[in-house]
């Protein structure tokens, strides 16, 4: 994370058992530089585990930020050393980036959040309500305990007419749902949506067909699981010239690392896009989860993608 300050966590709510909302507050009590919905910040925890988190409030409120924290028992310990942080306490933060953004032409949004994915689609409603656009969120949850929001999104946000709560409905009977929707929206329509995996892939397959794929944005919280059996060695050369060699066992980042090069990095599992850096000759084998199919066509994470060809030309950001 090469930019960086210190917040102090101001407000903390226990959403769910697994969930917890943290509130941060610069410690000089400025405003925070107004960002766009769908953005997401890197946060370094108490142990020094560096994650990304998305927005939750609403992009108008500058006087603090929202995050929502889900404690992953099998994770590095990460999001337990997050799930123990008290108001008073400090946490370093990046500045926020999108990767995920409302699209200024549509003629509807639709939000379809799975579990705590509807952390950054709750910013982009917030986001719509102000424009006056037309949108609705939908709001997937296996139970209304484990529902985030639940009483914010049921009752207290001016929108409430606009959130449809799905509690309890199983994977497969989704479809169904997202069907009925489906009816009310064009090829002029967007869809935004985040949560697991499984879900985002349902939500682009029953929706895709009516709003096409470009319209159709996902955002991931969590690697893909690779392959990386079948790797193999690489040449990958920068514009300005110098040219290495790439090892099976290695990552184009690593790689350029190792030589001195500076490359900004976060997630290293490409998810968060902060290497990602312009493809400008050979054929790339793509394995991130934050570029869009047209955005690979000239531009690669540095992270986990490798090479189709025996040679890339990149451009570094």
């Amino acid at each position: 994370m090469s930019e960086h300050i210190i917040v102090r966590v101001a407000g903390v709510v226990e959403e769910t058992a697994h969930v917890r909302t943290l509130r941060l507050e610069k410690l000089d009590g400025a405003p925070f530089t107004r960002f766009r919905s769908g953005a997401h910040i890197d946060v370094v925890g108490p142990t020094g585990v560096l994650r990304q988190y998305s927005l939750a409030s609403s992009p108008l409120e500058s006087s603090s930020i929202t995050i929502a924290v889900k404690l992953e028992p099998e994770g590095r310990g990460g999001s337990a050393a997050m799930h123990e942080v008290k108001v008073g306490d400090h946490l370093k933060i990046g500045k926020p980036r999108n990767l995920l953004s409302i699209a200024d032409d549509a003629d509807q949004h639709l939000l379809v959040a799975g579990g705590i994915g509807v952390t950054p689609l709750l910013a982009m409603a917030y986001e719509l309500y102000t424009w006056g656009a037309d949108f609705e969120l939908h709001y997937f949850t296996r139970s209304r305990e484990e529902m985030a929001f639940a009483e914010l999104l049921s009752e207290r946000v001016e929108f409430r007419d606009r959130v449809h709560l799905h509690v309890g409905v199983p994977r497969d009977q989704q479809p169904e749902i997202l069907e009925g929707i489906a009816g009310r929206l064009t090829s002029a329509s967007h869809v935004y949506t985040c949560g697991p995996v499984g879900f985002m892939d349902q939500v682009r397959a029953v929706l895709a067909p009516t709003v096409g794929d470009d319209h159709v944005h996902i955002e991931h919280f969590e690697a893909a699981e690779i392959d990386t059996s079948g790797d193999s060695t690489f040449t990958v050369e920068l514009d300005t010239g110098e040219s290495y060699e790439v090892p099976a066992d290695k990552s184009i980042l690593a790689v350029l690392e190792e030589n001195g090069i500076e490359v900004f990095k976060s997630c290293e599992e490409g998810v968060c896009g902060s290497c990602v850096s312009g493809l400008l000759e050979g054929t790339a084998e793509h394995r991130d989860n934050c570029l869009t199919e047209s955005d690979r066509a000239d531009q690669i994470a540095l992270c986990v993608s490798r090479a189709a060809s025996d040679r890339l030309v990149i451009e570094l950001y």
